[in-house]
């Protein structure tokens, strides 16, 4: 199995997309913006956080490559907000 950094490199999605999440990253707000993703309770650990992450932002890019009537961009680019600023964190937090 792949570690979660080696997924996340191998990720490939459009400059424009991951320009909007970068620009969005410097005001994550762990408490708010994964509440959003997740619902009420708990958060995950940044790890957990960011597994489940991927699989919410890989079945965006299927549904954007789909053209499929129900994407939204802004979701999109809202969870890899999240997914690379929990990626940062995770990264911080090992080294």
């Amino acid at each position: 199995m792949q570690d979660i950094f080696s997924i996340l490199d191998g990720l490939k999605r459009p400059r424009l997309l991951i320009r909007a999440a970068r620009a969005g990253c410097d005001e994550y707000r762990r408490d708010c913006h994964l509440h959003r993703h997740f619902g009420p309770g708990k958060l995950p650990r940044h790890g957990a956080a960011v597994l489940r992450l991927i699989e919410k932002e890989t079945a965006l890019n299927a549904a954007r490559k789909q053209k499929a009537t129900g994407y939204s961009l802004v979701a999109h680019v809202d969870v890899l907000i999240a997914l690379m600023a929990e990626a940062r964190l995770l990264r911080m937090t090992q080294g």
